[in-house]
């Protein structure tokens, strides 16, 4: 790590740094405006503040996202009246801003890729009364499947609306979730673009948004801590023609070793300084104990309901 980092200037890593600070500080503040609507003077922003930077951290380190369901768990042991479906709640409030800001970044790359209306959309073009016909039934099949899941959709929504009082207040959602959160993704931005600069390599929207579409789509499908490796080869493959494969690499690397090792002493830092260090362990220790269970409670309902559906198409075929 040392050796990446020290072929480039302290500034760029200090100007990083300061942009994850704030990334992580007005991410931080739109999860405690959402959970102080939900549960009223149970939660003081330093803590929330510690609870973020933990979860940071942790999904820096650990596989799966296992960091966020810490964090959730960690906010019950803290807030008397929480409850883990509440906090599911306010997590799905916390997710609509990012989920805009990636269809955008997702949008953008399709539109810029040079011929994708002609190579996506000839069909379409030929065929306008086939693609009116499809769309009629789509339409019709969400309708049909809205209408047979609504009702759970209601009963999730009982367990869960405590976390999302903050959607019945669209000028502080908007002012002190929304502004914040966005905020937070142009920080990321910028992390990206000074580390890009750091390595010589051209920083143009284009690249920004390569960058942030690769991370994304490589963290979904990776199951190592952070991504890591995966991150790397498909940062390489959206640099290709832009810089040479090896300067990619040490971007890259450089890029994640930073904000890995700043993540990791930002929430120790914090987390000493909130709960103090034996209370911090303590808290950590057991939420991420409890994390597992839950995940792996999670993960066998999904199979469950996998195998579930697969008993159910082999005995209509029978």
């Amino acid at each position: 790590m040392w050796d990446t980092i020290t072929t480039i200037s302290a500034a760029y890593v200090v100007a990083g740094v300061v942009a994850l600070v704030l990334q992580t500080t007005a991410n931080a503040f739109a999860w405690y405006t959402i959970l102080r609507f939900a549960y009223p003077g149970e939660l003081q922003f330093r803590q929330m503040l510690a609870a973020y930077a933990a979860c940071v951290a942790l999904n820096a380190v650990v596989p799966a996202n296992l960091g966020t369901i810490v964090m959730l768990v960690m906010l019950t042991t803290i807030m008397a009246s929480a409850t883990f479906a509440g906090l599911l709640g306010g997590f799905a409030v916390q997710k609509i801003f990012f989920t805009l800001a990636g269809a955008f970044v997702y949008l953008y790359l399709f539109l810029t890729v040079s011929g994708s209306f002609d190579a996506h959309f000839a069909w379409v073009k030929e065929h306008p009364w086939a693609v009116v016909t499809l769309l009629v039934a789509g339409a019709v099949t969400i309708y049909l499947v809205l209408r047979l899941f609504w009702p759970k959709v209601l009963g999730w929504w009982e367990q869960a609306k405590e976390g999302g009082q903050v959607l019945l207040h669209p000028g502080a959602y908007f002012g002190k979730v929304f502004f914040p959160e966005f905020v937070a993704w142009v920080a990321s931005l910028c992390v990206v673009g000074i580390f890009l600069a750091a390595y010589s390599i051209p920083v143009t929207f284009h690249t920004v948004m390569s960058i942030v579409g690769s991370n994304s789509i490589s963290t979904t499908l990776a199951l190592t801590p952070g991504g890591a490796g995966v991150n790397q080869a498909f940062n390489v493959a959206v640099l290709n023609g832009v810089t040479d494969s090896a300067t990619a690499t040490a971007y890259s690397v450089a890029q994640q070793l930073v904000t890995t090792a700043w993540s990791l002493l930002f929430a120790i830092g914090l987390m000493v300084w909130v709960f103090g260090w034996s209370g911090g362990k303590t808290l950590v220790t057991k939420s991420y104990d409890e994390a597992k269970v839950r995940a792996a409670e999670q993960k066998e309902a999904r199979e469950a309901r996998k195998e579930a559906k697969k008993a159910a198409k082999h005995d209509a075929a029978a």
